[in-house]
C-alpha cells in the first residue's frame, strides 16, 4: 500500500525516508487485525487442570455438544479478527490427528479433528486463523533427545501445511521435563525455518518473536509508553527480562510488536467454578484501550466448556464488547474538519490527509522537523476519546505529544502522551464539546508522521 502511494507523489515531494527499523508485509497485515480471539481447549478442560501431566487417558477429552462454529460466530460478534487454536498445550494432546503422537483425537471415542473443522469455521465467516503449539510435550516419549526436534517439525508441517491458510504461529517458552524426566534443547532456527517455508505470511510469537513479541504480563495490557522495537539478541523465549517487553526500546534494532494476552476468565481452561468470574464488559472495554490504544495487539483468551460450546456467559460479554467497539468506531467527528499545519513537507503530504479517512494518504513533516502542530477547525463537536496513528510502514517516531481543545473560546489541554505506533486511543474524563482541536507532536525521533486524527465518542 505504501509502496502505491509513494509511486504517485514521489513526482511531487519526496516521502520521508523510513526510520529503522520497520515492519515487514506480514507485521503490518498483523497490526490491522488489532483484536483476536485465543481458545484453551484439551484434556484439561475435563480434568480442571490448567498444565496437564501428559498422562491423561485422550478419551477423557470427550465433549458432549462440540460446536467451533459457535465459537467463530460469538468471537465474530465480539469484534474479534483470527482466532488462535491451542493445537498442542504442555500436555501433548494434539487437536488434530497427528501421524507423530499417539496423543491425539485419533485417540479419542469421537475422532473429530478440532483444527479441521475449526480451519472451515473461519473460512465461512471470514475470521483468520492461527496456531499455538508449545514444544514443550509432557507425553512424547522422545522429548529430551534430539530426536523429538525431528518430531516436532513434522507435527509443524503437518499443521501447516494442511489446513489452508495460518497468519499466526505461537511459540510458547515454557520448557519443562518430558515423561522421561529431561528437558528439550529446543532447535529454534529450524523452528523458525518450518514456519517461514510453508507459511511466509505468518507471524511468528515468542517472548522473542521474531515478529510478535509477548507484552511482558498475562494482565492483557502494554504500557502508556510502548515502544514496537527491542535490543537485538536480548530476548529467548522463556526470557527472564520479560518485564522489559512490556515497553520495548526506543533505540532497539528489531521491529517486533507487543501482543497483550488475556484470559476472560481467572484460568486459561474451562473450570466450571469460574462461570460467574467471567470479565465483565467494562473490563474488556479497559483492556482494549490499554492494550490496542498502547500500541499493542489484544490477544482475548474465550475456553470452549465440557461441551464443546462457548459459555453463555462468555458470549454474553463477547457481544457486549464487540457492540461497544462497533459503536466506538460508528463515527469519527474529525470527519470534515479544516486542518492546517505548522510545517509542510509539501504536495503530497497536506495535513487535511488525516482526517479524510483514505487509508493511502498521511501526512509528514518536514525531514529537518522533530516538533510540530497540526490543527483541525470545525464546527462544535462533543468527543470523549482521541485517536491517533503514526504510519507504522516509515517506522516509530513521536516520543511526546499532547492535544488541546478551543472550549468556550480558549484553549485548554484536554490529553498527553509519550508513543503513538500503530495506534493511540486517548479516553478524556468527561465528554468535550470543542470546535477546534490541535495535535502538538512535542518531540519525536525524525519528522513526524501521521496517518489518522481521530474524534471518537464511546457509545
Amino acid at each position: 500500500m505504501l509502496s502505491m502511494l509513494l509511486t504517485t507523489v514521489i513526482a511531487q515531494t519526496a516521502a520521508p525516508a523510513p526510520l529503522m527499523p520497520i515492519p515487514s508485509p506480514r507485521q503490518l497485515a498483523w497490526h490491522r487485525l488489532e483484536t483476536y480471539a485465543f481458545v484453551h481447549f484439551g484434556p484439561n478442560t475435563f480434568s480442571g487442570k490448567e498444565w496437564g501431566e501428559g498422562r491423561e487417558d485422550p478419551k477423557s477429552f470427550a465433549p458432549t455438544a462440540l460446536d467451533v462454529e459457535q465459537w467463530v460466530k460469538a468471537f465474530k460478534a465480539g469484534g474479534m479478527k483470527m482466532v488462535i487454536l491451542t493445537a498442542k498445550h504442555h500436555d501433548g494432546f494434539c487437536l488434530w490427528p497427528s501421524k507423530y503422537s499417539t496423543h491425539t483425537v485419533a485417540q479419542t471415542d469421537h475422532k473429530r479433528d478440532i483444527l479441521r473443522e475449526l480451519s472451515n469455521a473461519c473460512r465461512k465467516h471470514g475470521l483468520k486463523l492461527g496456531v499455538y503449539l508449545s514444544p514443550w510435550d509432557r507425553n512424547h516419549p522422545t522429548y529430551g533427545t534430539p530426536e523429538y526436534n525431528d518430531v516436532f517439525v513434522k507435527m509443524l508441517e503437518e499443521v501447516l501445511t494442511g489446513y489452508g491458510t495460518i497468519d499466526e504461529v505461537w511459540f510458547d517458552g515454557a520448557n519443562g521435563e518430558g515423561p522421561n524426566g529431561k528437558r528439550q534443547v529446543y532447535d529454534w532456527p529450524r523452528f523458525i525455518e518450518t514456519v517461514r517455508k510453508h507459511q511466509p505470511g505468518a507471524c511468528i510469537f515468542s517472548d522473542a518473536g521474531p515478529d510478535v513479541r509477548w507484552v511482558g504480563n498475562e494482565a492483557g495490557h502494554s504500557a502508556p509508553t510502548c515502544w514496537a522495537m527491542v535490543k537485538k539478541d536480548r530476548y529467548v523465549p522463556g526470557t527472564p527480562h520479560y518485564k522489559e517487553l512490556t515497553e520495548g526500546a526506543e533505540d532497539g534494532e528489531l521491529y517486533i510488536p507487543a501482543e497483550a494476552d488475556v484470559s476472560i476468565r481467572p484460568g486459561w481452561f474451562y473450570h466450571a467454578d469460574q462461570d460467574s468470574k467471567v470479565k465483565s464488559r467494562d473490563t474488556l472495554i479497559d483492556l482494549y484501550f490499554r492494550s490496542v490504544g498502547q500500541n499493542a495487539n489484544f490477544l482475548l483468551n474465550v475456553p470452549p466448556d465440557r461441551r464443546g460450546i462457548l459459555h453463555e456467559n462468555d458470549v454474553a460479554a463477547l457481544a457486549e464488547f464487540g457492540s461497544f467497539i462497533k459503536g466506538l468506531y460508528a463515527r469519527d467527528f474529525a470527519r470534515g474538519a479544516k486542518v492546517s499545519s505548522s510545517v509542510s513537507r509539501g504536495r503530497g503530504f497536506e495535513a487535511s490527509r488525516v482526517v479524510d479517512g483514505r487509508d493511502d494518504t498521511y501526512w509528514a513533516a518536514p525531514d529537518d522537523t522533530v516538533s510540530a502542530t497540526l490543527e483541525l477547525e470545525m464546527r462544535p463537536q462533543t468527543f470523549d476519546v482521541v485517536m491517533l496513528q503514526e504510519v507504522m510502514a516509515l517506522g516509530q517516531r513521536i516520543r511526546r505529544f499532547s492535544v488541546e481543545a478551543r472550549i468556550d473560546g480558549g484553549w485548554r489541554e484536554i490529553a498527553k502522551g509519550t508513543t503513538v505506533g500503530w495506534k493511540r486511543l486517548l479516553r478524556l474524563p468527561a465528554p468535550v464539546t470543542a470546535s477546534a482541536v490541535r495535535v502538538r507532536v512535542e518531540d519525536a525521533r525524525a519528522c513526524p508522521t501521521l496517518h489518522t486524527v481521530g474524534l471518537l465518542k464511546t457509545p
